[in-house]
């Protein structure tokens, strides 16, 4: 089938989530993701499980995806593979599969970063044929990362501000435990707040100069606030769960764009995209849209698919070195904490 299709077989197992995709010429043919259920009765992701769980999907993923694509494996130009950041248990399996496996083939091998992955997701092929120009600001928010990114190029990218501390998204799943909702506690919070008062209680924004962000001492301040209203009423959580989550998640949605709208005007950039998972939230795609329209943005979001961890981001990602010709050999380690 090949000819002269570029057929990009890409690998993602940074954190809890097994996901094999196949790309040809851009376009996902198919994008197979494994979830890990084993990790909710211990309310976040436990390292040592995750690479265990890893090792037995990551055969299965990739034959699916190999499958749903309908091609055969022997069409595959090069296997683009996360080398980081993220557990380092759970790179181990992923680069080690994708270095046996490029060897069987003799094939190439290219490694990805995890975080331009995210950012990358944008140029995937889409009906509506929207993609950003360069240079735009992309606001990357996970469970692991916060960053505010100017992307230049496909591989051009300055990170100008990060949070100190947690990332946005620990910080929903911190305030999830708190309150009994189970993990992951983000989409949870998401869906409790829809019919929550978000102006009922008021929570910290930190005031940190330039871009970073800072979410712990908002951790802290819902852990106080509860443990005193939960000393005058028991039942304080369960009586006021959708107005607590609304207000928490108002808070930090507020937080990310405060540095996100200074950028864009000190840096006059008016293409803004957001990436990660919790780009997945509600909240935050209705206020980018109402925000880019106040600012006169050019606004993008990524499809739910390709939001939260995925193959179809780092075969992207793939397609574009793959192009350039940057490959990595047999003797390329995973890098936990690896950088843009």
């Amino acid at each position: 089938m090949n000819g002269k299709n570029i057929i990009i077989l890409g690998i993602e197992s940074s954190c809890d989530d097994t996901s094999a995709s196949i790309l040809i010429n851009g376009e996902i043919k198919a994008n197979i993701v494994a979830g890990q259920s084993v990790h909710k009765k211990f309310g976040g992701v436990v390292p040592e499980l995750a690479s265990r769980a890893h090792q037995q999907n990551i055969i299965p993923v990739v034959d699916a995806a190999i499958k749903e694509a309908g091609i055969d494996k022997k069409d595959i130009n090069a296997i683009a593979f996360t080398r980081g950041p993220g557990l380092l248990g759970s790179l181990i399996v992923g680069t080690c599969f994708a270095k046996s496996f490029a060897l069987a083939l003799n094939i190439p091998l290219v490694e990805v970063n995890h975080m331009q992955g995210h950012i990358l997701a944008h140029f995937i092929k889409n009906k509506e044929n929207r993609y950003p120009n360069f240079p735009f600001i992309c606001m990357t928010v996970s469970g692991g990362h916060t960053q505010l990114v100017v992307v230049k190029d496909y591989f051009d990218m300055e990170v100008i501000g990060e949070t100190i501390d947690d990332a946005a998204g620990e910080a929903f799943d911190k305030a999830a435990k708190i309150m009994g909702i189970p993990y992951p506690g983000g989409p949870l919070i998401d869906k409790f707040s829809k019919t929550g008062d978000a102006k009922k209680f008021k929570f910290p924004i930190s005031n940190l100069e330039g871009y970073n962000y800072s979410f712990s001492g908002l951790k802290t301040s819902i852990l106080y606030f509860l443990q005193k209203e939960m000393a005058k009423n028991p039942l304080f959580i369960e009586e006021n769960k959708v107005d607590i989550c609304a207000s928490y998640q108002s808070t930090i949605i507020k937080s990310l764009f405060k540095k996100l709208v200074k950028a864009t005007r000190d840096l006059n950039i008016k293409q803004v995209a957001i990436a990660g998972g919790v780009s997945a939230n509600s909240l935050l795609r209705s206020e980018l849209n109402r925000i880019g329209i106040q600012e006169n943005w050019n606004v993008f979001i990524p499809p739910f698919e390709f939001t939260t961890d995925n193959a179809g981001m780092i075969a992207i990602a793939g397609h574009y070195k793959y192009v350039k010709n940057e490959f990595v050999g047999q003797d390329v380690t995973p890098n936990a904490r690896l950088k843009i």
